[in-house]
């Protein structure tokens, strides 16, 4: 019986490496003969590796939000992505309310500024008024209980911006400041608002890694990561401190929604979806419940989606490969999950704490 048992394991693990296998082969496959036709200029490549880039920035930022309240609670939050969305959509009405008095003709940089408290302002109340209300009654209950309160408040909270705001899509104003490219060298450019994204993005994951490393709440939010009993007998407020966790992913959280905005310019109560689910994969990809991983997954997986459509199967002849980017991301999320479920930097606590 158990050599048996051996034995089906054994075969099981060689069907699923040989499906890796081709897939290799594929993406090695199909990336030979799509350089090979030369179809694609290297300003093209150029374009779609920036935007990439840009895109994972934002992934990056959302993922980080799970990965930090992983870290503390061991659940994943899969309302997160609906306070990407409520950043987003009040952050839309600031930006139209300005745009509309002058107010950002005449001052933009501040108006951006504004734009962005406020919808940090609201993902972070709305991410305080959930712990408190759905998780924190839940804290000692099975970890299935919270997940799945976790899935209702996500689906309340898209359902209520539906009923109050209607279900139309939303454009954001243009913002004068940001618009239009910038020259490098030869026909190479990038757009101002990658640049906006990419060095934004950067200083706030920059400034995360520094609070939680060197501040006393980063320090403490670390400990009850570790232990909460732990942490509580040496005198840490573990409440506050999952409350603050909250905060700062949430913040993050609102602050890439209205990045994502400025680069695509659409709002509506669903938008949350798409880009929380492909967060979720980043940040599994690097390592849930790993800050770093998060933002390596993040910029790894919109570059990926990026080139990877144009990259891989173009070359296979495949009509519009770009339709098919949600499919290459997601079945990257597959394959991580079957042979690297710890991510690429791994989960930084041991399993017997999970």
């Amino acid at each position: 019986m158990q050599s048996y048992r051996i034995k089906r394991i054994n075969w099981t693990d060689l069907f699923m490496w040989l499906v890796g296998a081709a897939l290799i082969a594929l993406i090695v496959g199909g990336s030979y003969l799509t350089l090979q036709q030369g179809k694609y200029t290297a300003v093209q490549w150029f374009d779609l590796a920036v935007f990439g880039l840009a895109q994972g920035s934002v992934y990056a930022l959302i993922a980080l939000g799970y990965t930090l309240v992983y870290g503390i609670l061991r659940m994943i939050n899969f309302a997160h992505s609906e306070i990407f969305m409520s950043g987003a959509f009040i952050g839309y009405f600031a930006a139209t309310g300005m745009q509309r008095s002058g107010f950002m003709q005449e001052n933009p940089l501040l108006g951006i500024v504004i734009i962005f408290l406020t919808a940090m302002t609201t993902s972070a109340v709305l991410a305080i008024l959930l712990e408190r209300i759905a998780y924190r009654p839940l804290r000692g209950a099975p970890r299935l209980v919270p997940l799945i309160t976790a899935i209702g408040a996500s689906f309340f909270l898209q359902y209520t911006f539906r009923g109050l705001f209607g279900t139309q899509n939303r454009a954001y104003p243009e913002i004068e400041v940001i618009k239009g490219t910038v020259p490098l060298f030869g026909d190479f450019q990038i757009q101002k608002i990658q640049i906006i994204v990419i060095i934004a993005a950067a200083v706030m994951m920059a400034f995360l890694a520094l609070f939680v490393q060197y501040t006393k709440t980063g320090k403490a939010m670390r400990a009850v990561s570790e232990d909460k009993s732990v942490a509580a007998l040496m005198g840490i407020d573990v409440d506050a401190i999952i409350v603050r966790t909250f905060i700062l992913g949430a913040s993050l959280a609102g602050a890439a929604g209205v990045l994502y905005c400025f680069m695509f310019r659409i709002v509506t109560f669903y938008m949350g979806f798409i880009p929380g689910i492909k967060a979720f994969t980043a940040a599994v990809l690097g390592g849930i419940g790993n800050p770093p991983g998060a933002m390596l997954g993040g910029l790894f997986l919109g570059i990926f989606e990026s080139l990877g459509p144009t990259l891989f199967l173009d070359g296979l002849g495949i009509p519009a490969p770009y339709q098919l980017k949600d499919v290459i991301a997601f079945t990257m999320l597959v394959m991580v999950l079957i042979f690297r479920p710890t991510g690429i930097l791994g989960e930084r606590l041991s399993r017997a704490k999970a």
